[in-house]
C-alpha cells in the first residue's frame, strides 16, 4: 500500500501565506507575548520557535523569562500588565509551569481575549457548547490538516487515544460537533481502557496523543486507516547527531505502508500547532475568536 504522508509545513506555509495577506490588506501588526518561566530545555525550543515564527510573518513578538523560583504572584502581576497592554493582542504561559506555581490560576488569569492558547474556562467552555472562541493550537491544527488534505471526519468512527485537555477532550469536542469538520463519532480512550487495540482497530481514524514513545503498534491501527500522531517525544538514539532524536505515539510499521494516510514525526501537527497559535493571534488582533 501506498501511503499518503500528511505533511504539516505544506498546510503552515498556505496558513501563513493567508495571514500575511490579511496584515497586508488590514494594516494589523498582531502582537504575542510568551512567558517562560524557568529554564526547561524543551519549552525553550517551542519559545524560540513561536519566535521565528512571528519574525517570518512580521508580528510584533515579546518573551518575558522569569527563573524557576518565581512566586506566583509575580507571575500574576505580568499577565495582568500584558493584559493591559494595548500592544500585545495573545499571551501565551508557556507549560509545564514549575511545580510551585498553579497553571489553573495563572491560565485563569489572562484576559480570554487574549487566551491565543485556547487553555481559558471560558475559551474551553466555549468549545463544549459549540460556540468556540479560541480553540487549543493542537486539536484546532489536527482539524485544519484534514481539511487541508480533504480527509473528512463526517461519519467516521475516530479514535482518540488521550483525554488531556490540552488536546484529547477538545479535540473531540471539534471532532464531534455538528457542520463543517465534525460528525464524527469518536471514540476517547485512555490508560483505563480495556483492549485498546480492539478499539483503536475498529476505527477509519486514529489520533494518537499520549505521550508513549512508539506506543500503538500494527494491532492498534487497522489496514488503511488514517493516523494523526500528536506525540513528540525524544529517545537516545547514540547515531542521532545529538544523541538523541524525536519519535511519535505510533510505531514506525504501523504508518507508511500500512496506514493510508499519517503524520509523520517531527514535521506533522507539531508544526500545525505553531500555525494554529499565529492564526489564534491575529483573530485577536482582528478582534475575533478564531473558528475551526
Amino acid at each position: 500500500m501506498t501511503s499518503q504522508c500528511l505533511a504539516g509545513a505544506a498546510v503552515r506555509d498556505a496558513v501563513f501565506a493567508d495571514l500575511r495577506a490579511r496584515c497586508a490588506a488590514t494594516g494589523l501588526r498582531p502582537g504575542l507575548a510568551v512567558i517562560l518561566v524557568g529554564d526547561d530545555p524543551a519549552s525553550q525550543v517551542y519559545v524560540r520557535s513561536k519566535g521565528k515564527a512571528c519574525e517570518s510573518l512580521g508580528f510584533h513578538s515579546e518573551t518575558h523569562r522569569l527563573p524557576a523560583d518565581a512566586a506566583e504572584p509575580e507571575l500574576l502581576a505580568l499577565v495582568a500588565r500584558l493584559n493591559r497592554d494595548p500592544a500585545i493582542h495573545g499571551i501565551l504561559v508557556q507549560v509545564p509551569l514549575p511545580s510551585h506555581l498553579s497553571a489553573a490560576r495563572v491560565q485563569a488569569a489572562v484576559d480570554p481575549a487574549k487566551d491565543v492558547d485556547g487553555f481559558h474556562p471560558e475559551n474551553l467552555g466555549r468549545l463544549l457548547a459549540g460556540a468556540p472562541g479560541f480553540v487549543p493550537c493542537t486539536p484546532l491544527g489536527v482539524s485544519v490538516l484534514l481539511a487541508h488534505y480533504g480527509i473528512d471526519v463526517a461519519g467516521r468512527h475516530v479514535a482518540i487515544v488521550g483525554r488531556s485537555v490540552i488536546v484529547g477532550r477538545p479535540l473531540a469536542m471539534l471532532l464531534s460537533r455538528k457542520g463543517d469538520g465534525g460528525d464524527a463519532t469518536v471514540t476517547l480512550c485512555h490508560s483505563r481502557t480495556p483492549d485498546l487495540a480492539a478499539v483503536t482497530s475498529a476505527c477509519g481514524i486514529v489520533v494518537a496523543a499520549l505521550g508513549a514513545p512508539a506506543f500503538l503498534d500494527r494491532r492498534h491501527v487497522a489496514r488503511g486507516a488514517v493516523v494523526v500522531d500528536v506525540g513528540i517525544n525524544r529517545i537516545d538514539d547514540p547515531e542521532a547527531p545529538k544523541g538523541q532524536r524525536l519519535v511519535g505515539d505510533v510505531a514506525p510499521e504501523a504508518l507508511d505502508g500500512w496506514a493510508s494516510a499519517y503524520t509523520p514525526v517531527p514535521g506533522g501537527i507539531g508544526v500545525m500547532t505553531i500555525a494554529m497559535l499565529m492564526r489564534n493571534t491575529y483573530e485577536a488582533a482582528a478582534g475575533r475568536g478564531a473558528r475551526a
